[in-house]
């Protein structure tokens, strides 16, 4: 093992404080993202990467190679005790988010967790006393909050651009293969051991097209909105226990409905749209792309900048007061508000038969809804979900009543 205090000399220049330290939890999969993402701030000396940890091996990943007297472990607590990091990166899977955050939170650790960050509503109030009582701060994973376009377009609906909104709205439509299902034993399924695990699209893959539009509608109220009641029908077209083809209708007290449209299985790829409508125009941002289209535009153009998450939580570090998190975890309630909600939502609805084809072989084969992509941009454009707009294949959706 490495000889921490004889390597420490050189993080240190003339006495000045040494960068945090950073350690991921979670250092496979959509693990080495984040380690992407540390790398050039650990070669420019902004932090300094102690510890990966992984049930399994780590993987080699030349864009983010591991860099000489990083420790390397199997057991969290393990690490946590022998480098007691600065910061720690929880990229596990969600229903293990909250234990480990609890045991990083009592060393003494600030947070950035992945995406959901908790699964109930309970979850989210317990970790938010443990971070108040440990007086540390959680950063979540919703990366997309940090982009500049999300940025000009709330500003334009602040300069009224868009005049009184009458709607907002997301369409995603993406491709999964077999193999994505195969990849943990999580994977597509809506408990593990009898705990919640919910890995369908509204709460994994596209949850950043959800807290997108519950940014927007942030924007609209000047606070963290409060959906009051849910409306969603949810949809599968293989053996799994979650969605992978949903569209979801949230109502808030005051304020434009929020509907989401999205799934796994489509004929043909939509990055992610939020259409935001108002009485003067409407705006169209491709959040995965940072592209943005506003009332008087001829183009989408793209607008440049994201702030990374791990950066803002090491410069809310040095300055609390100076620099806000973009992404803290009380932002995130109402998006847990609507999990909690989904958890007792009945089974997704299984279509086959001549409603899906398929395309590819072994882990590769997608299947793919005929039709879902105009489904779900005419649900966006009214409003409606697939049952009210006939869609032959569509059931009866389920209703929650949300409180607070």
């Amino acid at each position: 093992m490495p000889d921490e205090r004889a390597d420490a000399g050189r993080w240190v220049v003339n006495g000045a404080t040494p960068p945090p330290r950073v350690a991921v939890i979670g250092a496979n999969g959509h693990g080495r993202w984040h380690r992407r993402a540390i790398a050039p701030l650990h070669a420019d000396g902004r932090l300094r990467l102690v510890a990966l940890v992984d049930v399994r091996p780590v993987e080699d990943d030349p864009a983010a190679p591991v860099p000489p007297g990083v420790q390397v472990f199997t057991d969290h607590r393990a690490m946590l005790a022998a480098t007691r990091p600065d910061v720690v990166v929880i990229c596990t899977p969600p229903h293990t988010h909250l234990a480990i955050a609890r045991d990083a939170l009592a060393t003494g650790a600030d947070l950035l967790v992945e995406k959901p960050p908790v699964l109930s509503l309970a979850e989210h109030e317990e970790l938010t006393w443990a971070l108040a009582a440990a007086g540390r701060v959680a950063q979540v994973g919703f990366q997309a909050l940090g982009s500049a376009a999300l940025t000009a377009l709330t500003d334009a609906l602040a300069a009224g651009r868009l005049g009184t909104v009458t709607g907002i709205s997301t369409v995603a439509a993406w491709q999964r293969p077999d193999a994505y299902y195969a990849r943990s034993p999580w994977a597509g399924r809506r408990t593990v051991d009898g705990r919640p695990v919910l890995d369908g699209a509204l709460a994994n893959p596209l949850a950043h097209a959800v807290m997108q539009c519950l940014a927007v509608a942030e924007a609209l109220g000047g606070a963290t909105p409060w959906p009051v009641a849910i409306e969603v029908e949810r949809y599968r077209v293989r053996p799994i226990e979650v969605e992978d083809t949903a569209v979801l209708r949230v109502l808030f007290r005051a304020g434009p409905p929020v509907l989401v449209a999205v799934t796994l299985a489509a004929e043909e790829f939509v990055a992610g749209e939020v259409v935001v409508t108002g009485t003067t125009g409407q705006a169209v941002l491709e959040y995965p792309t940072d592209r943005l289209r506003l009332p008087g535009d001829v183009v989408t153009r793209r607008v440049p900048g994201r702030s990374g998450l791990l950066e803002n939580l090491l410069a809310h570090r040095a300055d609390p007061a100076g620099v806000p998190l973009i992404a803290p975890l009380a932002r995130t309630a109402p998006f847990t508000a609507l999990l909690d909600a989904l958890r007792a939502a009945p089974e997704p609805r299984l279509l086959d038969g001549d409603l899906v084809t398929t395309v590819g072989e072994g882990g590769e084969r997608v299947r793919h809804l005929r039709g879902v992509v105009d489904v779900l941009r005419r649900a966006a454009e009214r409003v409606a979900l697939p049952s009210e707009l006939a869609v032959p294949w569509a059931v009866a959706a389920y209703r929650a009543e949300l409180t607070r």
